[in-house]
């Protein structure tokens, strides 16, 4: 019985170090295929990170729901009416945002979707003209509305080391 014991314990911790030693590339390579709500809200994430640098406030206005908290990375938050409006007044101006990393998550028989990510954002140049980049790790809630289809109901984010 005590070496049956040995061997069982051995075999899982020969199990668990092996488990340690997964690549990213193995474990992505492993994870469960998106489902079409995730898929969705993925494309939805990078075309709204577009239409915030190219101000294209029709799609954000759709893809804002009306009860919207966005909570920047230095904690101001804002309504939908104010975030978008502090992009038209250049208060919030990107020039390029790049996803480094997007994980979708779909909940609720697919109408409602938790996205975490990193994102680097290339903001005007600092008054000396050195290069302003923001690197964030953020969260956002989705919610798909009948009538208006996935909006934003959350945005957080939070700076990252340079």
């Amino acid at each position: 019985m005590k070496n049956f014991l040995f061997f069982a314990t051995l075999s899982l911790l020969s199990c668990a170090a092996i488990r340690a030693q997964t690549t990213p590339a193995q474990a992505s390579a492993t994870a469960k295929p998106q489902s079409p709500a995730e898929k969705e809200v993925e494309a939805l994430e990078r075309q709204r990170f577009e239409a915030q640098v190219k101000k294209d406030y029709a799609f954000l206005e759709k893809v804002f729901a009306d009860d919207l908290v966005y909570t920047h990375s230095n904690g101001k938050q804002n309504n939908k009416t104010e975030y978008l409006q502090s992009i038209r007044e250049g208060k919030s101006e990107y020039n390029k945002i790049e996803v480094e990393a997007l994980n979708v998550r779909a909940y609720n028989d697919g109408k409602t979707a938790v996205v975490s990510g990193t994102i680097l954002i290339t903001l005007p140049n600092k008054p000396d003209g050195t290069p302003n980049l923001a690197h964030l790790k953020y969260v956002v809630v989705q919610v798909k509305n009948k009538k208006k289809g996935w909006q934003v109901v959350l945005w957080q984010s939070q700076k990252q080391a340079a």
